[in-house]
């Protein structure tokens, strides 16, 4: 975790004009858009839904110049589509989503999602601070996952956008109220979408809490860079810049060791496809089903290095990821058995979307040997990750 003192949130915004569409569901948008060509990158902010509460859900889609687009919602602070264009310049959704808000409230794996608290899993539901226990939901038995079943992942989330000419920024709030979810201190938190013209989306995550607590914020998309969910993932190639591993057990708990990669399924440290290794004889494998494990990451040069690149050929999209977090999860996708829908009919079937989660390592409250996840009051939270997107050809 890096704890900085905060910096004010500022953006310098230019000279904007309003004006009033009707898109195909006759749902009034609001479009912003920079008065330079050139420079342009545009903010659609539109009606996604209604929670059974009565809560208001707005979608925000930002676009850059090069027509990729990032659509957002303030339910879980949600990524529905991105999409991105392949080596023939044909734009296509590269994550996976539903169509509908009634579909996103329904029990998922996280599609899309912010997670928060805490990111990954904490053993039997329960940690201590200065001799406190507290104890969690167990939402993945026999364990606590992703921050509980009420997590950030289903909260409703305040939205401020701005631009400047070169980006486009949505700016995601919300309020984390002492022991919700069991979690100590009132925690606010913020959230920051930054759409670039050099293809990146940055995700700023800051918190700050009024009492001792623990913090592990992540993002969950499913990516799947074919554009086609019809296909599996298993065609992927994955670079990860990581010499160890961090071994669970049967329950997907940390065994508190440091695994080196060499000569074992899970070394990325040269491009591999998915599929190569995943079926393979390993205890490590059998445990997760495949790749759901977090691997330590060697990142000398914090943020600034590549950590994480996958490339799929037949498209010529590759992502690239950097990141300031001492960890990343790889998931291929495990989990998904043909019964939640696609957009446009069908289902999503086995490993057709996988995760690139940067976190702090799993179950870290009860590992004295990880790095820290604690937060102080009078600390800032604040770790940055960027998803650049591009083609080779």
């Amino acid at each position: 975790m890096n704890v900085l003192k905060r910096c004010a949130f500022g953006i310098t915004i230019i000279s904007l004009s309003t004006l009033s569409v009707q898109c195909k569901s006759d749902k009034k948008m609001d479009v912003t858009t920079t008065q330079n060509v050139k420079d342009s990158v545009t903010i659609v902010k539109s009606e996604y839904g209604t929670t059974p509460k009565g809560e208001k859900i707005d979608s925000y889609k930002l676009k850059n110049q090069n027509g990729m687009e990032v659509d957002i919602i303030t339910f879980g602070g949600i990524i529905t589509d991105l999409k991105v264009p392949n080596k023939e310049g044909v734009s296509e959704n590269v994550v996976i989503g539903f169509s509908s808000l009634e579909q996103y409230m329904k029990p998922n794996p996280y599609f899309g999602a912010l997670i928060g608290r805490f990111g990954n899993r904490i053993a039997k539901g329960k940690f201590s601070l200065d001799g406190k226990e507290y104890k969690l939901a167990i939402n993945n038995a026999p364990n606590a996952l992703h921050g509980g079943p009420e997590g950030f992942h289903r909260v409703v989330w305040k939205a401020e956008e701005a631009k400047s000419g070169q980006s486009a920024v949505l700016k995601l709030s919300y309020l984390s109220k002492d022991m919700e979810e069991g979690y100590p201190g009132n925690l606010q938190v913020f959230v920051t979408y930054t759409l670039t013209n050099n293809n990146e989306l940055e995700v700023l995550y800051e918190a700050e809490t009024d009492k001792k607590t623990v913090v592990n914020l992540t993002q969950h998309s499913y990516f799947n860079l074919s554009g086609d969910f019809s296909k599996t993932i298993l065609d992927h190639e994955i670079t990860l810049d990581a010499d160890k591993l961090v071994p669970v057990d049967p329950t997907l708990i940390p065994t508190g060791e440091l695994q080196d990669v060499a000569n074992t399924p899970f070394d990325f440290r040269k491009p591999k496809l998915i599929g190569k290794d995943i079926a393979v004889q390993n205890e490590q494998i059998k445990r997760g089903g495949g790749y759901d494990h977090c691997w330590v990451l060697n990142n000398p040069e914090k943020g600034k290095t590549v950590i994480a690149k996958a490339y799929h050929q037949a498209s010529g999209r590759v992502l690239e990821v950097t990141t300031d977090e001492p960890g990343i999860q790889l998931y291929s996708g495990n989990f998904l058995d043909g019964t939640l829908p696609m957009r446009n009919g069908g289902t999503y079937a086995h490993r057709t979307g996988f995760c690139l989660e940067t976190q702090h390592y799993p179950d870290s409250p009860n590992q004295k040997n990880f790095p820290t996840t604690v937060l102080n009051p009078g600390e800032n939270y604040k770790t940055k990750t960027t998803f650049k997107f591009s083609v080779k050809k």
